[in-house]
Parts: structure tokens; C-alpha cells; sequence
């Protein structure tokens, strides 16, 4: 999928912070609160071409629901707030039809930083690779541990691998799933309904709504009234 901004973020540098990149993988690996966690990740280096700044989730700690996508996208990086792009803004509908409050939601990704490819002024999405995503895997289940969700979701095919550490095929096992010591459930990424040709979008926001209905009667069922 195709990024486009009006105005570039200024080119990174090789590492955001002076620090040690051993005291800030430690910090990480310590923090007690959410907050610390992402004080500590924001000096962490990109392990991706392409990244400006790590963007953080988004939500109440304790959330019935986390939704956790691939990557940030070019708004992402730009706002530093994750789903805020076209794929966000079809989530937040998708969302909406669910009777879900976003609000209420933890949504973060996979991968931390946006891979991309520049071509002049156009910053081109770029697919995490696996080992890209294992590199990033424990930032995500240590932002889980500190978040304690009761449904974990994966959209999409990154987020499956991270979630469950090896690959899944989305369509094939879509649906309940198990990821690590959190029950889950895996769905499409809202950006998959972007790329698909304007004829088939309609049917498949449908299946989408009705996975998040779904999602949202078992956060329900496991006494979450935070999704209701």
C-alpha cells in the first residue's frame, strides 16, 4: 500500500538516544508500568528500514479488547499514535458497527516502527519481515503482560505470527485462537479491505464487523464489561 504525506518527518538518526542500547533493552525489559515501558522504547532504535520514532499503543491499561495490527503506517509515524491513517479510519467504522467504543480498546502493532521505502516524496509501506517481526516480539508481549488484556485479536498475518510465533494462515484458521498464555482471536487487517477491488469491500467489511461482534460477545463473556 502506497503512504503519501505532505511534509517528510526529518531523516532519523542511527539511534534515537545516546544511551546504551543494553541499559535501554533492560529498561524495557523492567519497566513496572506501561508508562516507563514507552519512555524507554521511544530511545530504542529501529530494527526496520525506514522508521522515525516508535509508536506506542493506545488505550486503558486492563482493556477488555487489544487489537494489534502490523505496523505503524506513514500517519502513524508522522501523529505517533497507532490506526490513525485510512486503515484506522476503516477500523474505527468497523468498530463502530460492532458496538465496540474504541475508546475502551487497547490497539497497537507488531512491529513498532514503519518500514518503508522512500521513492521522492512518497515513503513506500514495506512488509516486516519474520525475523524483523521476531526482533520485535518481546516489545509486544512485554507491553501486553503490562497492559493485561482479556481478548488479544491479531489482524492480519504479521500479527498472527507475532502473537502466536509462528506463521498462520489468516483465512484458514480465522477465528478463536490461543496466543501464548491470552485467549485470542484472529481477523484481517482492516488495510486488506483497501487493497481489494471496490466490488468485494462491501462483503468482506461485513465478515470484519461481524469477527469484531464476535470478539466482542466473548470479551463480554469472560466478565469485560469494558467492551459492553
Amino acid at each position: 500500500m502506497v503512504s503519501l504525506s505532505t511534509k517528510l518527518p526529518p531523516a532519523p538518526s542511527k539511534r534515537p538516544d545516546k544511551e546504551p542500547l543494553d541499559k535501554i533493552a533492560l529498561g524495557m525489559k523492567e519497566a513496572t508500568s506501561l508508562a516507563i515501558f514507552n519512555r524507554w522504547m521511544a530511545k530504542a532504535a529501529p530494527m526496520v528500514k525506514g522508521g522515525i520514532r516508535a509508536v506506542p499503543g493506545e488505550g486503558p491499561i486492563g482493556a477488555a479488547i487489544a487489537l494489534v495490527g502490523e505496523q505503524p503506517g506513514d500517519q502513524e509515524d508522522i501523529v505517533g499514535k497507532p490506526f490513525v491513517g485510512p486503515a484506522g479510519h476503516l477500523l474505527d467504522k468497523a468498530l463502530a458497527e460492532a458496538g465496540i467504543d474504541r475508546k475502551r480498546v487497547y490497539v497497537t502493532n507488531a512491529v513498532k516502527h514503519f518500514k518503508f521505502e522512500p521513492r521522492g516524496k512518497r515513503r513506500i509501506h514495506s512488509k516486516p519481515t519474520a525475523g524483523e517481526v521476531t526482533h520485535y516480539r518481546w516489545w509486544l508481549e512485554k507491553e501486553l503482560d503490562l497492559v493485561k488484556p482479556t481478548l488479544v485479536v491479531a489482524m492480519g498475518a504479521t500479527a498472527a505470527l507475532a502473537l502466536a510465533g509462528h506463521p498462520v494462515a489468516v483465512e484458514r484458521n480465522r477465528g478463536p485462537m490461543e496466543f501464548r498464555d491470552h485467549a485470542g482471536y484472529l481477523t484481517i487487517h482492516p488495510s486488506f479491505l483497501l487493497r481489494m477491488p471496490p466490488k468485494d469491500r462491501a462483503a468482506a467489511f461485513a465478515k470484519f464487523v461481524a469477527d469484531l461482534r464476535q470478539i466482542r460477545k466473548r470479551a463480554v463473556a469472560a466478565d469485560a464489561p469494558e467492551a459492553a
